[in-house]
């Protein structure tokens, strides 16, 4: 089947990474013909280098990539519009004049609120024409649609984490020596209002080596090097005990890997924030803020499923380093609160990533659903 998706780009990487995942899956798992319109190409280019970010179509493995506002012409099988963008109005019009209109899905943002269940493939009709939209929400539960997982994900993932020889040739080519015997990694990507300094402070302090692996080109990036006074030229610093690499910016091929090599990961967004969970490693989501503080409850919401079997001084320390990490207290003694922790917390996200495969993946669970609508 042809399959129209529609992306406007709001929170940076977070919706053109859904869109692009989206896509590489129904293309590559279902066979399905995707044709991918998005109105920032520049941003989707980050994600994947092949895309060419001043071209106006294009085609990458497999995948038709059209900028927003260009002619599209027939419409597809099936539309999906991602995270509440609406189609341009005339195609919503082809859509209609179409005998059988084509399944009409809304992929919503992710959220682990209770009422994402209920809400979860409700229809919508549209109120001049004969067609329905159908919302159709990731989540964390067999209520909801589910979590982008790409079905070897997880075996390539045990693959690397298990073979000495494929963790190697990742720091050869990061140009970086492996981590010592008894060096913490971590990874740290997360929006530009993140007070990092203290961290920084902290883990500059620790008895224990901290290795802070940060992508180049982004606004924590350029923070760490002013508070490091990175040498011109060099992709290293030490403070103390601190380790600080700047990396060159990953494109989600390459990123996997990175949060697989990780000991721990410091995420933002949506697209990071899966990818982080099922690296099966301990990670800090840092939330996209939303006006009078909304964010906050989908926060909440997610801390409430996450932290479920920790022990209840575990599950609030790793609470109040997810707070921290959002810009609430202090984050330098968050972390240090936890320095009894680390087994226990990752062994639950081992634990937590395992709980989440259990169920079908998003796409199995989108491409089932539409099944039924045809």
């Amino acid at each position: 089947m042809r399959w129209d998706i529609f992306c406007k780009v709001i929170d940076n990487f977070g919706d053109a990474g859904v869109a692009w995942r989206l896509a590489r899956q129904l293309q590559a798992e279902r066979g399905a013909d995707v044709r991918l319109i998005i109105d920032d190409m520049a941003t989707l280019a980050r994600l994947d280098r092949r895309v060419r970010p001043d071209a106006e179509a294009q085609t990458v493995g497999g995948i038709t990539v059209t900028r927003w506002g260009r002619p599209l012409g027939a419409v597809a099988d099936v539309v999906v519009e991602t995270f509440a963008c609406e189609a341009p109005p005339q195609y919503v019009e082809a859509m209609a004049d179409r005998s059988p209109a084509p399944p009409w899905i809304n992929l919503e943002y992710l959220s682990a609120e209770d009422w994402v269940g209920r809400c979860h493939r409700l229809p919508s009709p549209h109120p001049r024409h004969l067609l329905t939209r159908h919302f159709f929400f990731p989540g964390f539960g067999p209520e909801t649609g589910g979590l982008l997982r790409e079905r070897d994900l997880l075996a390539a993932r045990d693959a690397f984490q298990g073979t000495p020889a494929a963790r190697h040739r990742f720091w050869q080519d990061l140009a970086l020596p492996p981590p010592a015997a008894q060096e913490r990694v971590v990874t740290l990507f997360g929006y530009d209002t993140v007070q990092v300094h203290d961290l920084f402070d902290a883990w500059a302090a620790s008895k224990q080596p901290v290795r802070c692996l940060i992508p180049d080109h982004t606004p924590l990036a350029a923070r760490a090097a002013h508070q490091a006074r990175r040498p011109a030229g060099e992709n290293r610093a030490t403070l103390g005990a601190l380790t600080l690499a700047w990396i060159p910016f990953r494109d989600q091929v390459d990123y996997d890997p990175l949060l697989w090599a990780a000991d721990f990961n410091f995420v933002r967004g949506e697209d990071s924030f899966v990818r982080a969970q099922w690296a099966a490693r301990p990670m800090a989501w840092h939330i996209y803020p939303q006006p009078g503080d909304a964010h906050r409850i989908k926060l909440e919401a997610f801390l409430e499923k996450y932290l479920a079997g920790l022990e209840p001084p575990v599950a609030q320390r790793v609470h109040d380093l997810f707070l921290a990490w959002n810009g609430e207290g202090h984050l330098g003694e968050a972390w240090n609160a936890l320095s009894g922790d680390w087994p226990l917390w990752t062994a639950h996200a081992a634990t937590w990533a395992g709980q989440l495969a259990a169920g079908p993946d998003l796409v199995s669970n989108l491409a089932d659903f539409v099944d039924k609508l045809l």
